[in-house]
């Protein structure tokens, strides 16, 4: 067993009473002799909504001698982790880029991404969204094979094992195949080695990916919204199961893992992605606008105007607005400079954190009965604070509405649900958590009514129904 070499490029957020995505991924591949970086680096901004925490940009140049490839990782937003002097140190006409929120090892800097591995054959550096469900078990069969391996998140694992399986394989493409057959649960991932950019997308469909194209280079992203910052131009969705290599400007797939099944997470249509983002060929503004019709048909309520928690919430409450005819109006002002909102130590100062970046427009809901619409209730804090200004500022009534049924069971597959406990809906009826909030009343999406919002698509809903895809 060979001795991989690890390098490691993470700064702590505030307890925010929303769920968390894992991760968002980009690549590029430019057949000109040009620096690929600050590409990287806004595609990552683009997708800076999928992960704050850390943020990291892997570069080589296909032109120069195998190995050259140029690393930088660090905890904060794309916009803290990368300035002036790490960009000019970052030379390379191929790359990929990781934004990461933690749900499977800590927040430090040691576990940003991407991993880069220096082993026998060469080097690679792995991006990955999602969760492996059977990590520990390939992390077991690789120490019991004798491999010196610490690694303690899945991403390491999967690299680690990539770099293994390399030694017996006539290509790196060879060796992902092998590993992506062992995998299980959901991931998009994004491999980069010194002459090729391989993208894998889970045979669910659970994590998405997307392929676009500016000129003759051509790009790996979690959202389509990323590709079209960069100037490209969208072409397709990854295919679930699909092995896609780039390398010398030819595109090549491979199918091995396809399979019948599909099940696409419902919540990158809920809240996750980007609204100006399609995915699997559904946009996702207007599924969100679909979302809210649907909510307004089955749980009417009188009022004098519709307004939304930005960002997310805000489509939603649009489609609840013209399914009902009642008006919508802007209610919240979202400050979008304040950046991340740090842990603070006592809940006065989160408290105070929060209020600074998400304020009311009081004269908008004074003497008014509002509907209010949010993405989700995860633990009730967060719009019990809402209905409370709005309170304060003299709104006559407030209903809530909210775009997704209730949170009852975790997540295995990369977005942090947290624990059971934590959840308010397995704690307390709809009438309690209604209460609870200060509400005059509550209503969720019913679970039947999703597809409303994605049409036949196949969806994974299990947080929700406790179905599971995968186990």
């Amino acid at each position: 067993m060979p001795k991989c070499l690890l390098y490691f490029g993470g700064k702590e957020e505030v307890y925010m009473d929303k769920l968390h995505e894992e991760c968002g991924v980009f690549g590029i591949v430019s057949n000109d002799d040009i620096d690929v970086a600050s590409d990287i680096g806004y595609g990552l901004i683009a997708l800076q909504h999928r992960g704050q925490e850390s943020a990291g940009i892997v570069v080589c140049d296909t032109k120069g001698p195998l190995g050259n490839i140029c690393i930088h990782r660090g905890m904060g937003l794309v916009s803290e982790v990368f300035d002036k002097h790490a960009m000019s140190t970052l030379r390379g006409n191929i790359g990929i880029g990781h934004v990461r929120y933690s749900t499977t090892g800590e927040s430090r800097v040691e576990n940003a991404q991407p991993v880069f591995l220096n082993y026998l054959k060469g080097t690679l550096a792995l991006a990955h969204n999602g969760n492996i469900i059977n990590a520990d078990n390939i992390r077991q069969e690789l120490i019991s094979c004798g491999a010196k391996f610490s690694g303690t998140t899945d991403s390491e694992v999967i690299a680690y094992k990539i770099a293994v399986e390399r030694l017996n394989s006539n290509s790196i493409e060879e060796a992902v195949i092998k590993v992506a057959k062992s995998l299980k649960g959901g991931y998009a991932l994004l491999i980069l080695s010194p002459q090729k950019l391989v993208g894998v997308r889970d045979p669910l469909g659970l994590k998405p990916l997307c392929l676009g194209k500016r000129g003759d280079d051509y790009i790996l992203a979690s959202e389509s919204a990323a590709i079209i910052s960069v100037g490209g131009e969208i072409l397709r969705d990854i295919e679930p199961g699909e092995i896609v290599t780039i390398s010398e400007g030819k595109i090549e797939s491979d199918y091995s893992l396809r399979q019948e099944k599909r099940a696409h997470c419902i919540f990158e249509y809920i809240y996750f992605a980007r609204q100006d983002s399609v995915m699997d060929g559904i946009s996702v503004h207007t599924a969100r606008l679909k979302g809210g019709a649907a909510i307004a048909r089955r749980f009417p309520v009188e009022a004098d105007i519709v307004t939304g928690v930005p960002e997310s919430g805000i489509p939603a409450a649009v489609g609840y607005a013209e399914e009902s005819g009642i008006p919508f109006k802007l209610a919240f002002y979202k400050n979008s400079y304040v950046g991340r909102t740090f842990i603070k130590p006592t809940q006065k100062e989160r408290k105070s954190a929060v209020a600074m970046k998400l304020s009311l427009i009081e004269n908008v809901v004074k003497d008014k009965r509002v509907v209010l619409i949010d993405d989700s209730i995860v633990r009730g804090t967060t719009i019990s604070n809402l209905i409370n200004m709005m309170r304060k500022a003299g709104a006559r009534e407030v209903h809530v509405r909210i775009s997704s049924p209730p949170f009852l069971y975790p997540c295995y597959y990369g977005t942090d649900v947290p624990d059971n406990s934590e959840l308010i809906a397995n704690k307390l009826t709809k009438d309690e958590i209604c209460k609870f909030i200060g509400a005059d009343s509550l209503e969720y999406m019913e679970v039947d009514d999703l597809h409303k919002m994605t049409g036949d698509l196949p969806l994974c809903k299990a947080c929700f129904d406790n179905s599971y895809p995968v186990i």
